[in-house]
């Protein structure tokens, strides 16, 4: 599975992380990415999750 960080974004006073996941679908066994914007902590959370 692929998963990297991709840039730090700030805006005002917080602090933001886009963060990209591979995903195999289980369906057809294709692969998706799927992209979020959160707080650095929370990137390690968003990339164990399956």
């Amino acid at each position: 599975m692929a998963k990297k960080t991709v840039a730090s974004l700030q805006t005002a006073s917080k602090r933001l992380t886009k963060a990209i996941k591979m995903v195999k679908s289980p369906k057809t066994g294709a692969y998706t990415f799927v992209e979020a914007v959160m707080s650095p902590e929370e990137v390690d959370t968003f990339l164990k999750k399956k």
